[in-house]
């Protein structure tokens, strides 16, 4: 089980990436864009600057639901692998098939 601070920031993290990701995307295609004027990109550039440092979605990290552990996640299920590995051997996950050959 991960620390409970830790999830605690990563759901706060993503509550900060969903806020701001309309503004960011804006900005970031002013700043990408070939017709802007040097100043709007410069405008645009110390605006993205200013906005939160949790706010860009590069920095969300995805955790497993059950126990938030951060590696080993698979995001079909939104699960990590032990607790999916579980779920399968108990027959929660439908249409997942334990290999043998």
């Amino acid at each position: 089980m991960a620390k409970t601070s830790m999830i605690a920031r990563e759901k706060k993290r993503a509550q900060l990436i969903a806020k701001y990701y309309k503004l960011r995307e804006s900005l970031r295609a002013i700043v990408n864009s070939h017709t802007a004027s040097d100043e709007e990109k410069a405008d645009a550039q110390l605006r993205l600057q200013k906005l939160p440092r949790d706010s860009a979605a590069v920095r969300g990290h995805n955790r497993c639901g059950l126990t938030g552990r951060p590696h080993g996640y698979y995001r079909k299920f939104g699960l990590g692998r032990n607790k999916l590995r579980e779920s399968v051997m108990r027959g929660d996950a439908p249409g997942v098939v334990k290999a043998s050959w």
